[in-house]
């Protein structure tokens, strides 16, 4: 059981602040006027003020840590968070690194694999500047806006690798998987992480389809580190790091390739993807392609 709290903050969406105002109006709070918010609430032992700049909540009082774990975080955020994470998920704040990609399943773009190192000051650091899991996020100026943050905490060790288009094709044969591929990815990064950070002991990522696959890509390079892998690793710190710095430089080659090209490529593999590959090739010839799309898929047949 975590020591309890008695100030808790946290950034919250217009959204959200909505339904707690709705749970503290059908509560036994009284609302009070405070400076710079959006609304205040109280009762004894508690004061809830979600505030304009943000907006963040702010809970205060002897009964804040029950408040947070029995409805901020469940019924609110949805997860739990910062102050209580800790003691529910120890291991996330333990030194490891965590691994995650983008763009594996989009026919245009690159295929993106990231790496952040943590340990627990680090942890709750990313924790403080609001970092989630990139696919929760639907907004590329807050994909932006959080690579930034990541970027700016003090004493973050990350590495990024982006395999265009036409360097994905020419790999793609010898590697004869996209696992393959991935694997060597996620190796590469996790190489060059340890040449930051020797002494880290371990490594996350989300679940290969063949475990074994990223581990032989690792010993090929020579690394030994333990590897864990587990299905939703996202949920893991570092691991949601990594996935925004992933997308961010895979939505980043996106509006390059945009304004090069003249072509609105969508992402993705549905049929607005066809229509765009059509028209890539009508205004910049068939050979262009392999310079935007990863060929195997077989979006490719129904375009060419």
């Amino acid at each position: 059981m975590s020591k309890p709290i008695t100030s808790y903050t946290i950034e919250i969406s217009p959204e959200q602040a909505d339904a707690l105002r709705q749970h503290l109006e059908a509560g036994d709070f009284a609302f009070v006027e405070k400076p710079y918010s959006v609304f205040s609430a109280k009762r004894e032992r508690l004061n809830v003020t979600v505030y304009e700049k943000g907006p963040k909540v702010l809970v205060q009082g002897r009964d804040t840590t029950a408040f947070v774990q029995t409805v901020l975080e469940p019924e609110i955020l949805g997860e739990a968070r910062l102050g209580l994470e800790e003691s529910l998920n120890p291991e996330m704040f333990e030194p490891h690194f965590g691994v995650d990609e983008s763009g594996k399943g989009d026919y245009f773009g690159p295929l993106v694999i990231a790496g952040v190192y943590v340990n627990a000051d680090l942890a709750r650091k990313l924790l403080e500047v609001g970092v989630a899991d990139s696919k929760r996020i639907t907004s590329d100026a807050r994909i932006r806006a959080l690579s930034d943050a990541i970027r700016s905490v003090p004493e973050i060790s990350y590495h990024v690798i982006s395999i265009e288009p036409s360097r994905y094709n020419s790999l793609y044969e010898p590697f004869g998987t996209v696992n393959r591929m991935l694997a060597w990815g996620h190796a590469a990064v996790i190489e060059h992480l340890t040449s930051l950070q020797p002494n880290c002991p371990r490594a996350l990522s989300d679940q290969f389809a063949n475990p074994e696959v990223l581990l032989d890509a690792l010993q090929e390079k020579g690394r030994q580190i333990q590897v864990d892998q587990r299905t939703k690793a996202e949920s893991d710190i570092a691991v949601a790091a990594a996935s925004i710095l992933a997308r961010e430089t895979f939505i980043d080659w996106m509006d390059e390739a945009n304004e090069r090209t003249g072509v609105l490529i969508p992402r993705g593999a549905s049929d607005l993807v066809k229509v765009a590959g059509r028209k890539l090739v009508s205004c910049h010839g068939t050979e262009s392609l392999a310079d935007y799309a990863k060929l195997h898929f077989q979006t490719s047949d129904a375009i060419l």
